[in-house]
Parts: C-alpha cells; structure tokens; sequence
C-alpha cells in the first residue's frame, strides 16, 4: 500500500481527493499546515506528498524547501497542488524543490498519472 501525504488545509478537497486515493489503494496521511507537513514526512515516512500551496503557519513553497534540505525528507517525491495558475506559479513551485505541479480543481486522471510517475514502478495499481 502507497502511503501518501496530503497537505491541505481545505476539508472539501481533503475529502474529496483522499477518498479517490484510498479507492485506488493508498494510506492518506493528512497534514493541515505546511508545519504539520514538515513534521509528519519526517515521522511517517510516505512515498510521496501532495503539497497546497498557500496553507496556514507555513507556506507550501517553504515547506517543500525544509523537506528538500533534510537528508530524511529530500528524496520523497513532492507534487504542488494550488489554484495559483499565473505564469511562473509552476516554475516558482518547482524552483521551490517540488517535483511536478498540478492545478485545482484536482483533475484526478491526470494527477493520478503524475503520482505514479513519481512512484517506483509498479508500487501502484
């Protein structure tokens, strides 16, 4: 089973995302604060995190730079997710440490091909 990090501070989209990927056979942890985030990568180890950007106490932008600079935390796989669509959101996400980036309102198909991307092969079905 993937365990996946969601990172999000609205319950609708906690919800609704988190209820897709446990139907496609993940552990969702949830993390309402980039601090929180921070935190639970380093305690719960997930194979990847999905990262809002604008999040209460600490920004997603500086939460994915905290998790890229720690040995522990730097190599899990991180995909922004934001409503932020201006030219250069996605190259400031990935200049950040992010890996990829994707829009919401979350087109599942397409961030479900991103996710397994990121995975080593066949960790996901």
């Amino acid at each position: 089973m993937v365990r996946i990090l969601y990172v999000e501070d609205n319950e609708d989209n906690i919800y609704m995302l988190s209820s897709r990927l446990r139907r496609k056979g993940c552990e969702v942890i949830v993390a309402v604060d980039g601090e929180e985030g921070v935190a639970r990568a380093q305690s719960d180890a997930p194979a990847l995190i999905l990262m809002d950007l604008s999040l209460p106490v600490l920004d997603g932008w500086e939460a994915t730079r905290r998790l890229k600079a720690m040995a522990e935390t730097r190599d899990i796989p991180v995909i922004a997710l934001s409503s932020h669509t201006m030219p250069g959101d996605r190259e400031a996400a990935l200049a950040a440490g992010c890996d990829d980036f994707d829009v919401k309102p979350v087109e599942f198909a397409r961030l479900l091909a991103k996710i397994k991307a990121l995975l080593p092969e066949g960790s996901m079905s």
